[in-house]
């Protein structure tokens, strides 16, 4: 698949009724999080990295093609300069190889890009320090993502230098969408404990694929203008043979799944080249009747 559609988590029991079953048990989760969607962006790895058992049952799981988009763990991106945490990289992406274990192809690994999100106090004056980490990545085992925070990398010439290392590099860039949550009428105070930065969005693809965050917000409405606008991008880069993991966030968590499948819906409804999501071909249980 070139289009890869989910959320930041699988496990979250609001959604049971509406994504899940109603009487899911919350170790089903994952198993029927991969039915619905494609792909899930793995926040839980930044706090605490999984045993090797956790991950196989993590692979044992999902369905053959389901890819996982780890964030690479807080200890090796958030600790100041980056080559000292080199060893801890590789050690965590050694770790994750259990997802790709069984896999008859790479197509059908659930490994997929590991992600690292800098904070924003990584600025562009550790270039040479990013620039070796980035080297001693074995893009062979599995794809890279990077995202920065600091708003400098954002301005010229260090936008410009970022994305010529990751083209060099064969990095993908991850892109944050953060607009729908800081629009004037979106009020992003009422939801502070979910506030994310407010970055430019710098739509550029210097990789065989791109991993896009986009941080929805509660109202349909106010992410309608900027959805339409990421389903004429994606159009574009899926036409031209780019890879693309689309995330979909909210503050109100409940709302995540609905406004993901809100976004697969423009997709299909602009003729984009996405496959079908899985969530779709589930049928509902049938309604019993009252006899009374």
């Amino acid at each position: 698949m070139s289009f890869l559609l989910g959320c930041a988590v699988w496990g979250y029991k609001g959604w049971i009724g509406d994504l899940f079953p109603p009487g899911s048990r919350s170790k089903d989760f994952l198993r029927l999080y991969s039915q619905r969607f494609t792909a899930v962006e793995g926040n839980t790895t930044f706090y605490a990295v999984p045993d090797a058992d956790t991950v196989a049952r993590w692979a044992q799981e999902t369905p053959a093609g389901f890819k996982f988009c780890l964030k690479l763990p807080r200890t090796v991106t958030h600790n100041g300069l980056l080559q000292p945490s080199i060893p801890g990289a590789l050690k965590f992406l050694e770790q994750m190889q259990g997802l790709g274990v069984g896999a008859a192809s790479p197509e059908e690994s659930r490994l997929g890009p590991i992600f690292a999100q800098l904070p924003p106090n990584y600025p562009p004056a550790y270039l040479d320090d990013l620039t070796a980490f980035l080297e001693a990545w074995p893009r062979n085992e599995a794809p890279l993502a990077l995202e920065v925070r600091h708003s400098d990398w954002f301005k010229e010439p260090h936008s410009s230098h970022l994305t010529a290392l990751l083209q060099q590099l064969g990095v993908g860039r991850v892109l944050l969408d953060t607009r729908p949550v800081y629009t004037a009428s979106a009020k992003p105070q009422e939801y502070p404990e979910s506030r994310k930065p407010n970055v430019p969005v710098q739509p550029i693809v210097n990789a065989s694929f791109s991993v896009i965050r986009f941080i929805s917000h509660p109202e349909q409405s106010v992410n309608q203008p900027f959805l339409e606008e990421w389903v004429s991008l994606l159009d574009g880069w899926l036409r031209q043979g780019t890879k693309i993991y689309f995330f979909v966030h909210c503050p109100l968590e409940e709302r995540s799944p609905g406004n993901a499948r809100h976004f697969q819906q423009l997709l299909e409804q602009h003729n984009a080249p996405v496959p079908p999501l899985p969530w779709n071909a589930i049928e509902l249980p049938p309604t019993q009747l009252s006899l009374f």
